[in-house]
């Protein structure tokens, strides 16, 4: 089995790179079956994500990892569940914001995309 922690985090650094740089460049990711909730808001389709991720209502973000977990998430295919945590830099504000974000990756060919995205703030 391939070493999940390293796929891992290889998605993760790709996804919060582009989130934070190119938006819209996340739409490959997702498939038509896709499923974010933000917030407790559920979306589905890869056209409906990526519409809500670049109507986001901020100019500028970056992501900071705090915390990278990854399990197999199905003995009979080789999908795995990732659980991150970390600060969010909004607009270059001066307090971060907490955030806690969950993925279902699925493999396709020689690569993964994502079935579910769970995306919360951590207010405390």
């Amino acid at each position: 089995m391939a070493d999940i922690n390293a796929i891992a985090k290889q998605f993760t650094d790709f996804y919060y790179q582009t989130f934070d740089t190119n938006r819209a460049g996340l739409q490959n990711l997702y498939r038509e079956s896709s499923m974010l909730t933000w917030e407790g808001a559920p979306i589905q389709s890869a056209a409906a994500i990526t519409e809500k991720l670049t109507s986001l209502p901020f100019e500028k973000v970056q992501h900071k990892v705090t915390t990278l977990d990854a399990q197999p998430s199905n003995p009979a295919v080789a999908s795995i569940l990732v659980i991150v945590t970390g600060l969010l830099v909004v607009d270059d504000s001066p307090s971060p914001l907490q955030f806690s974000q969950a993925f279902q990756l699925i493999p396709e060919g020689s690569s993964y995309y994502v079935l579910n995205d769970i995306f919360r703030l951590n207010y405390g």
